[in-house]
C-alpha cells in the first residue's frame, strides 16, 4: 500500500484540481478527501455514495439538574465561560472536563457529539472516503484521522495499491493528520508572493515529518518572476518541481461544472498531466499511467 498526498500551502491554488486529474490517470485507486472542513474533490468525481455515519468528534458537559445543589464550583472554576447560571453552552465549552472533576456530588456528566459525518462511495475511478466536519467543531485531525483508516481498510480488503488523498490547505492539524505516514506528499503552488511563502512552510512541515515531496507549479505564466523564485527555492531545498502547468481556462470551466478535469482540458494540458503523473507514480514504486 503506497500513499500519495496532495498538499498546498494555501488554498486556490488548484489542489484538488489535479488531485483529481491524478486520480483520473491512475486507473483504480482508493481516494480520500481530508480537507474535512471543506471536502469539494467528490463535486469532480461524482461519487454514488454507498454508505455514510455519525462520527463522535467531542465531548460537551452536562449538568443534571437533580443532582446539582447549585455550590457554583463549576461556574467559578470554567476558564471558557461555559457555565452560566448552572446552565452550559455547548457552543463555549470545549469538553475538558474540569468541571465533571471538581464537582462534588457528581451531577455533571459529559455527552459525546456526532459532530461530525463520514461518507463512503464508489467512482468511476474506484472507491472514495471523505467527510464533512460540522460548522465550530474542531476536531479536524480526528476526522482526517478517521477518513485515512477506512482509505487504508478499503485498499487492503480491494488489493489496491495505490490512496490519493486530497489534504487540507496550510499546515495545521488536519494536513499534519494528512501527511504523517504517507509515501510522498506533492505540492500544488501557485506563483504569487503569498503562494512562495506558504509553500515554504508547508515544505518546512512536510521535511520535518521526513516525508519526500514533488512541487507542482500551477497557473504558472500567471507571474514568471514569483515562479522563477520557486524554483529557486525548490532547488536549494533539493525539492523537485516535476511539472509546471499554465492557467487554463478550460479547468477551471471543468470546475464550474463540477466535471473532473481531464475531460475539458486539450492534449498539450493532458500530457503535462500524464508527465506528473508518472513522476509520482515513479516516485511511489506504483501503478501505470492509464488515460480515462
Amino acid at each position: 500500500m503506497k500513499q500519495l498526498t496532495v498538499l498546498s500551502g494555501k488554498g486556490g491554488t488548484g489542489k484538488t484540481t489535479v488531485a483529481a486529474a491524478l486520480v483520473q490517470l491512475a486507473g483504480e485507486a482508493v481516494i480520500a478527501d481530508c480537507d474535512v472542513e471543506a471536502p469539494n474533490l467528490h463535486l469532480l468525481l461524482g461519487p454514488r455514495i454507498e454508505r455514510s455515519y455519525a462520527l463522535s468528534v467531542s465531548s460537551k458537559a452536562l449538568i443534571d439538574e437533580d443532582l446539582c445543589t447549585a455550590c457554583g464550583v463549576c461556574e467559578e472554576e470554567c476558564r471558557f465561560g461555559a457555565i452560566r447560571e448552572l446552565k452550559v453552552n455547548p457552543f463555549s465549552c470545549e469538553g475538558c472536563r474540569l468541571c465533571k472533576y471538581l464537582c462534588p456530588v457528581g451531577a455533571i456528566n459529559m455527552v459525546e457529539q456526532e459532530g461530525a459525518e463520514v461518507f463512503l462511495g464508489e467512482t468511476p475511478y474506484g472507491p472514495m472516503v471523505w467527510a464533512r466536519l460540522a460548522m465550530g467543531e474542531e476536531a479536524s485531525g480526528k476526522v482526517v484521522t478517521q477518513v485515512r483508516m477506512e482509505a487504508q481498510a478499503i485498499s487492503a480488503e480491494r488489493g489496491l495499491e495505490l490512496i490519493i488523498t486530497d489534504g487540507s490547505p496550510g499546515i495545521g492539524c488536519p494536513v499534519i493528520a494528512s501527511v504523517t505516514g504517507s509515501n510522498l506528499v506533492l505540492m500544488v503552488a501557485e506563483p504569487t508572493i503569498s503562494g512562495r511563502h506558504d509553500l515554504e512552510r508547508a515544505l518546512d512541515m512536510s521535511s520535518f515529518f521526513n516525508v519526500p515531496c514533488l512541487v507542482c507549479i500551477n497557473k504558472a505564466d500567471i507571474n514568471e518572476q514569483e515562479a522563477g523564485k520557486i524554483r529557486e527555492s525548490c532547488r536549494s531545498r533539493g525539492v523537485e518541481v516535476a511539472v509546471e502547468i499554465p492557467y487554463c481556462e478550460d479547468l477551471a470551466e471543468a470546475a464550474r461544472q463540477s466535471r473532473p478535469p481531464l475531460e475539458f482540458t486539450d492534449e498539450s494540458v493532458t500530457q503535462l498531466f500524464r508527465t506528473l503523473h508518472a513522476q509520482v507514480m515513479e516516485r511511489t514504486g506504483t501503478g501505470s499511467v492509464k488515460l480515462p
